[in-house]
């Protein structure tokens, strides 16, 4: 049983690391153990894409801060896994340096740390720079929930099977299509052509929906039947949902 004793322990440790969701970029969309983790540690990592004018996550943890020090991190937004590690494991040394001088340091992601998050080459990067015990993961609401919640449709009922990926491989997208029943695709706001009209081929247009931007205020787009909708530039932060059908009950 949860009590408000077992919450209020719940504050950044001496020399921890914590990997913390904060959901799709609204500040009250925050869980409370993010939010207190927020407040209360010595030092919030935000990633910025390289190009950004600013950090989305930051901006979200902004009611937060207080006294922090606030380490902004550029990443380059493109398709080569070896820079992409290379620069995360340059802050990986940095962030365990921190911590053995006793700082708590705690990295702010959209979405949820462990899915399609900057947070996952951090934590790889830490795992063989400092103890396990000290690093710490803290779920966040993630762009597939989000982008559910704005249609209040259900994702799955009984044993349909839900699948999760990015849009970028489009061969593997067709093929999931034939493995479940609701297709999540993140990322798909760079391959939305190609994406309409694989799906007009398979005559799913109707049966899919999309959210770019969301919860991000007059940026948000939410299109709730693709069939009737002109194809426009979308934002990189786009996900959509295909509902393909529902699975029969297996028997016995």
């Amino acid at each position: 049983m949860t009590t408000m004793a077992t919450l209020k322990t719940m504050a950044p440790e001496a020399g921890h690391f914590y990997a913390v969701g904060i959901g799709p970029g609204s500040p009250d969309l925050l869980t409370l153990r993010a939010a207190r983790l927020v407040e209360q540690c010595d030092a919030v990592i935000s990633p910025q894409a390289k190009n950004s004018a600013k950090s989305l996550a930051l901006e979200a943890v902004r009611p937060f801060l207080d006294q922090q020090e606030i380490i902004v991190n550029n990443y380059p937004m493109e398709r080569n896994d070896q820079k992409t590690r290379d620069r995360w494991q340059r802050l990986a040394a940095n962030v365990a340096k921190r911590c053995a001088t006793g700082q708590s340091v705690v990295q702010v992601t959209l979405g949820d740390p462990l899915i399609f998050a900057t947070s996952s080459y951090l934590l790889q990067g830490l795992a063989e720079l400092m103890p396990v015990d000290k690093l710490h993961v803290v779920p966040g609401i993630s762009a597939f929930q989000t982008t559910a919640s704005r249609f209040t449709e259900a994702l799955t009922l009984q044993e349909d099977r839900l699948t999760l990926m990015s849009a970028t491989d489009l061969q593997a997208v067709e093929q999931a299509l034939d493995q479940c029943e609701t297709l999540v695709l993140y990322k798909a706001g760079g391959c939305i052509e190609q994406l309409m009209e694989l799906l007009r081929q398979r005559n799913l247009l109707s049966s899919a929906k999309l959210v770019s931007c969301g919860e991000q205020g007059d940026h948000e787009l939410l299109v709730d039947d693709l069939s009737t909708w002109q194809i426009e530039p979308l934002n990189y932060m786009t996900t959509m949902i295909i509902k393909i059908g529902n699975r029969a009950w297996q028997e016995g």
